[in-house]
């Protein structure tokens, strides 16, 4: 197609000044009309996209410069001092080696969960498919609660590795499962065909055409553990996060606090950065046409130990937990549990994560539109920026969102717009994920079109741009609501004073060891949260019947 529009443009011969006339097979604009967008493309940046995203990356960054000047008001030596003591390394071999162990666990229970799922003829597929997600609209938090309450030998790191195992798989399961269905089965079909066995083709083909999702996968659960508060501490297993708390809300010794969670960034901008070496940001590129995987048929006595096994899986990290919460609140009814705190803290809830879905999305919105439809050094550079948040974790955002409002707007110190920012800022990457791939699909043409009738650029806004870009922002939505309502360990510390979240209330309860009473906290923030994981499963499902149907 490039070589016949080529042939047509040359053979149109040259335009004047020496500028080649446009191929005569192509619409030309209409006399008096503004030519294409495209054609100005790279020349000059919009001022207001620009100078909204260069607003939005300034806050992002805004709680990584408070934690640096607070440790350097601490003095160096000092940090340096608390950096080397024995427990700071106590607490560096406990995070690394929990992070190692659970990522490969998780990777390991993802994949191979995935693989039954997309590439074997199991009875009760699409059941199996939505059981084992189920797990990720259960806070980490709410599972460490379960198991420790009925499983005794659910503490210190054997404990901490099951229960995040279980709960954290599903970050690997959902990028392996997608790239499973994208994949192209005919090259695993001829590795087989040339004496490959399942072991070796599955290693040599299918592990090579996943490897982006996997390690994507992997990066998540490992952010994730770095981040985790609530679930180690119930576990009793000490890590960066734990002491951190210990010596911020009990010692109340920031500097200290500040030196630690730099530890923790440090680790996470490793993590990021070995997640980059190993290929993560990598593309598979299919060299035949793809066509839809044929699943294998175990046998009986095959087919019977794989469902036993997803039977363990989804029992472990699913009904355990969920049945656990079913009997508290059975068991704790007669606990004199005020109705009007749980509507209280339900409503607090839904109120904070509203607000924060609603200005996470509208921030994404321009740096989305940016760094897709004006791409340059600039942008780029100005996107990857905002992902630089993605490296800190929630702990630490929160730590330096206090220290700025204490020294420079005190007015917004435990108010609920600064918690509000906090989760903003926390969950950005979401919002733009969802922003950016929706903005990308969307025809610029349609735009064009517009302004090319006179339309002004506002009105072309409103009624082509943000109906285009619309399930991107309500996927970003969802995203946020959802780890807002599940979210603890920031809300810990930046929630106002006298104000509640089911998260807070359940860990006020549950720190006293009354069950029953917290039980309710917990079933309620799980049902809100099954609401966006529900509306995001719709539309994941429809769009995997639109591409199963264009393919």
């Amino acid at each position: 197609m490039a070589n016949s529009i080529d042939t047509v443009a040359t053979s149109a011969g040259p335009g004047p000044a020496g500028v080649p006339r446009p191929p005569t097979g192509l619409p030309q604009p209409p006399a008096g009309l503004p030519r294409p967008r495209a054609a100005r493309r790279g020349r000059r940046l919009p001022w207001l996209l620009t100078g909204l995203s260069v607003a939005v990356a300034a806050l992002l960054l805004v709680p990584l410069c408070f934690l640096l000047i607070q440790a350097n008001q601490a003095g160096w030596s000092s940090i340096a001092g608390l950096m080397f003591r024995h427990l700071t390394w106590v607490l560096l071999r406990n995070t690394v080696e929990l992070t190692v162990i659970v990522t490969l666990c998780c990777a390991v229970l993802g994949t191979g969960a995935a693989y039954c799922v997309e590439r074997v003829a199991l009875p009760g597929r699409r059941l199996w498919a939505v059981l084992l997600v189920l797990p990720v609209a259960l806070p980490d938090f709410v599972v460490g609660y379960a198991w420790s309450s009925w499983v005794p030998f659910a503490h210190g790191l054997t404990g901490a590795v099951t229960v995040m195992s279980l709960s954290l798989y599903p970050l690997v399961y959902l990028p392996v499962a997608a790239a499973l269905r994208a994949g192209d089965a005919a090259l695993e079909e001829q590795a087989r065909s040339l004496g490959r066995g399942p072991l070796r083709a599955f290693a040599q083909v299918t592990l090579r055409q996943i490897r982006p999702a996997l390690l994507g996968g992997c990066l998540l659960v490992a952010l994730a553990l770095l981040a985790e508060y609530g679930a180690f501490e119930i576990l009793r297993f000490q890590t960066f996060t734990t002491e951190i708390f210990t010596e911020y809300l009990e010692s109340f010794d920031g500097p200290a606090a500040c030196a630690l969670s730099l530890i923790l960034v440090v680790l996470s901008l490793a993590v990021l950065l070995a997640e980059y070496a190993a290929g993560g940001g990598g593309r598979v590129a299919r060299q035949v046409a793809v066509r839809a995987p044929r699943r294998a048929r175990p046998g009986v006595l095959g087919g019977l130990a794989i469902s036993l096994a997803l039977t363990a899986l989804s029992s472990a990290a699913l009904l355990l937990p969920v049945g656990t919460l079913a009997y508290w609140c059975v068991v704790g009814g007669s606990t004199t549990l005020p109705p009007a705190s749980l509507l209280g803290a339900a409503g607090q809830t839904a109120l904070y994560a509203v607000s924060a879905a609603a200005l996470t999305t509208a921030l994404a919105l321009p740096v989305g539109l940016l760094s897709v439809r004006h791409r340059s050094r600039f942008t780029v550079l100005l996107e990857r920026s905002t992902y630089l948040v993605q490296g800190l974790p929630g702990l630490a955002i929160a730590l330096g969102l206090v220290f700025f409002g204490i020294r420079y707007a005190f007015s917004l110190y435990q108010s609920p717009q600064l918690l509000v920012i906090g989760y903003a800022v926390m969950f950005f990457p979401l919002a733009l994920v969802a922003v950016r791939a929706s903005v990308a699909s969307a025809p610029v043409g349609l735009e064009e079109i517009g302004r090319s009738l006179g339309r002004p650029r506002w009105s072309v806004a409103l009624r082509v741009t943000l109906p285009l870009v619309a399930p991107g922002l309500a996927a970003g939505f969802c995203l946020v609501f959802l780890s807002v309502v599940t979210e603890l360990t920031a809300t810990l510390i930046l929630i106002p004073t006298g104000a509640h979240t089911l998260a807070t209330r359940f860990w006020e309860y549950e720190s006293d060891l009354s069950y029953g009473a917290a039980a309710p906290y917990a079933a309620l923030m799980v049902a809100i949260a099954a609401v966006p994981s529900y509306v995001l499963g719709r539309w994941f499902d429809r769009v995997r019947a639109r591409q199963e149907q264009s393919a």
